[in-house]
C-alpha cells in the first residue's frame, strides 16, 4: 500500500516547505536546486516567499491542502526552525494533517525525538551515494530503529541513480516502511555538473535522465514497498492537482477552472456601469484596478455583439503571485 504522504502528493494535497538552503554534510553532483534556493537562508511554502507564520498557513489554506513536506537544503540543520513549523500546522490544522521531512543526514536520536514532539509523522532518510550497498551496521541502519522508537515512520527517498537491492531488503528487514525512488532527473540547478558526470537527457523528456528506470525497475521494481516516481509523473500529475485544488478553493463566480489547474476569466477596459448597464449580473464581474474581470464566455460574447469594443481572455496560475500565463486578445 503506498504511504500517507505519497498518496496526499499524487492528489496534488501536498505542500511544499523549503525551511533551509544550507546542506554542509556533503555537496551531492546531483543537487537540483537552483539559485533561488541553493544556500540560502530563506523560506518558502510551495514558491510563496515565507515573511510570518501567517504566509506558511495562507498557502495551506490556499491548496487546501493535506498535509505538509519539509526540505531544504538540509532541514535538520535549522532544527528550531523545521520543529517550528511543524507545531504550527499541526496546531492550526490538527493531528490528521499529515507531515514528511526529507533529509540526508541521520541526526540522531535527539533529533528524532524533537521532530516527534513537534509532530513529525514521517521521516524519509537520503544516503551518500557512496554509502549505497554498504549500510548495514552503520548509523543508517540504526537511525530507522531509533526513529522508529521515537514514533516516527521511517523511510528512505532516494534519486534513481542506480538499482541498489540493499534498499529493498531494510524494508523487508522491518527497518524501513518503504523506498522512495524518483526517476534521476536533470534541472536547471545541476545539469552542468550532471553532464559532467556523463549523464544525458532522455530522447523526449524534458529532465528525465537517459537509462535512469530500466535496471532500477528490474531489480527493485517489483518489490510492494518500492514505489518510483516517474519525472512525468511529479511534473505533470503531482504540479496539475495542486493547481487544481487550489483554482478550486480561490475561484470567484465567474472564473473558470482549466484541465491544467489555471483560472480563466475576461478583462476589459470597458467600465462597471457598463457591464450594468448591458445587465450583466453583479456576481459575474469585478472592478479590479483600472479594469473590469468578467466571465470570459460573456466577454467573448459581448466582444461579437459589438457592446464592447475590446478584451483578453486571461489564464493565469492560482497562486500567491498570480502570473499570467496567456493573454488572448478580443476585438
Amino acid at each position: 500500500m503506498i504511504s500517507q504522504g505519497c498518496e496526499q502528493c499524487a492528489k496534488g494535497g501536498k505542500m511544499v516547505l523549503f525551511v533551509y538552503g544550507y546542506c554542509d554534510e556533503r555537496d551531492c553532483f546531483y543537487c537540483p536546486l537552483g539559485e533561488n534556493r541553493k544556500n540560502v537562508d530563506r523560506v518558502y511554502a510551495n514558491e510563496r516567499p515565507v515573511e510570518s507564520d501567517e504566509d506558511v498557513l495562507a498557502e495551506a489554506r490556499t491548496m487546501d491542502a493535506l498535509g505538509a513536506s519539509i526540505t531544504g537544503g538540509e532541514p535538520q540543520e535549522a532544527m528550531d526552525r523545521t520543529t517550528h513549523y511543524i507545531t504550527l500546522l499541526k496546531d492550526e490544522f490538527g493531528e490528521d494533517f499529515h507531515v514528511h521531512l526529507y533529509t540526508g543526514i541521520t541526526g540522531g536520536r535527539e533529533n528524532m525525538r524533537a521532530l516527534a514532539a513537534a509532530g513529525l509523522d514521517e521521516i524519509r532518510f537520503h544516503p551518500p551515494l557512496e554509502l549505497w550497498g554498504d549500510l548495514h551496521g552503520t548509523e543508517w541502519e540504526n537511525i530507522l530503529y531509533v526513529a522508529r522508537e521515537e514514533g516516527l515512520d521511517p523511510a528512505f527517498e532516494i534519486p534513481g541513480i542506480e538499482a541498489e537491492p540493499e534498499f529493498v531488503e531494510f524494508v523487508e528487514e522491518g527497518a524501513a516502511d518503504f523506498v522512495n525512488v524518483n526517476e534521476f532527473e536533470m534541472s536547471h540547478g545541476n545539469y552542468r555538473r550532471m553532464q559532467a558526470e556523463g549523464y544525458e537527457l532522455e530522447d523526449g523528456h524534458m529532465s528525465a535522465v537517459d537509462g535512469s528506470r530500466g535496471e532500477i525497475l528490474e531489480e527493485m521494481g517489483k518489490h510492494p514497498k518500492v514505489y518510483f516516481c516517474t519525472s512525468v509523473f511529479k511534473d505533470a500529475a503531482q504540479h496539475r492537482n495542486r493547481l487544481r485544488r487550489m483554482a478550486e478553493t480561490v475561484k470567484r463566480p465567474f472564473d473558470e477552472v482549466s484541465d491544467d489547474g489555471l483560472l480563466v476569466y475576461g478583462v476589459t477596459e470597458a467600465s462597471q456601469d457598463r457591464l450594468a448597464e448591458l445587465g450583466v449580473p453583479a456576481e459575474f464581474y469585478e472592478p479590479v484596478d483600472d479594469h473590469v474581470e468578467v466571465a470570459w464566455w460573456l466577454l467573448e460574447e459581448m466582444v461579437e455583439e459589438g457592446d464592447v469594443a475590446s478584451g483578453d481572455i486571461v489564464e493565469r496560475y492560482p497562486t500567491y503571485d498570480e502570473q499570467v500565463v496567456e493573454r488572448t486578445p478580443l476585438s
